[in-house]
């Protein structure tokens, strides 16, 4: 592999991260970055494990996504392992899946009958989150080296950092969205029934606490309603 070229591919993929709208959108641009920078990747996903259930966060085709469906009806397999941190381990590389895998004695045979070769994992984190696991297939055994190892790590710690900001930046603008609208309804409330903007504010509040319905919902609502008629 010449690393010369990869650092200025990496550098490339770390601006259309930035330039991603939506940490959705980040995802994608990341598992299609894997199949397009890492040697021998065929197809990639990204896979997360959220209160015991395997969901696939983001797939570049569909034996991925069926991978991760079996490993979350299974309890087992090395992507689902690595996104729950099991043992710790924050990269795996199964270089044969036609040879029996003593740790995953189920999703092994499945994976064969899938049309996977090999298999490689990175887990998505920063210092203070993990996202998930991103997961590297190819239909052939051997395909990934440990050059292909180092490239996947590298990518996957450029992903984590992006995913992070794309998480905050989406936080803000949700953040700011649910300002507005709750502006906005206090607005129609102080007009429609001559209220402070304090006043309407405890009527929003006090609707939150009696319906246990989001502060933002109750505001969404009252936007939503129709103009009564005269």
């Amino acid at each position: 592999m010449d690393w010369r070229v990869f650092a200025e591919q990496m550098a490339e993929l770390a601006r259309r991260l930035l330039a991603q709208e939506s940490t959705g959108a980040t995802l994608e641009e990341i598992a299609s970055a894997a199949v397009e920078l890492i040697d021998g990747c065929d197809a990639a996903g990204i896979l997360a494990v959220r209160k015991g259930r395997a969901v696939s966060l983001a797939v570049t085709e569909g034996m991925v996504e069926e991978s991760d469906r079996l490993q979350g009806e299974l309890g087992e397999g090395p992507c689902f392992d690595a996104a729950r941190r099991v043992n710790g381990d924050r990269v795996f590389r199964i270089t044969d899946l036609s040879q029996p895998q003593p740790d995953w004695p189920r999703y092994g045979p499945a994976a064969r009958e899938l049309g996977i070769g090999s298999m490689m994992g990175f887990l998505l984190y920063t210092e203070d989150e993990d996202f998930g696991a991103l997961d590297c297939y190819s239909r052939r055994p051997g395909a990934f080296t440990p050059e292909s190892e180092t490239a996947g790590w590298l990518l996957a710690s450029h992903a984590a950092v992006a995913l992070s900001g794309a998480r905050t930046v989406d936080q803000l603008e949700h953040a700011l969205e649910t300002r507005h609208a709750i502006g906005e309804a206090m607005g129609i409330l102080r007009e429609r029934h001559r209220l402070s903007e304090d006043d309407a504010f405890a009527v929003l509040r006090r609707i939150s606490q009696h319906h246990n319905v989001k502060l933002r919902d109750v505001a969404q609502n009252i936007r939503d309603e129709k103009p009564r008629r005269s």
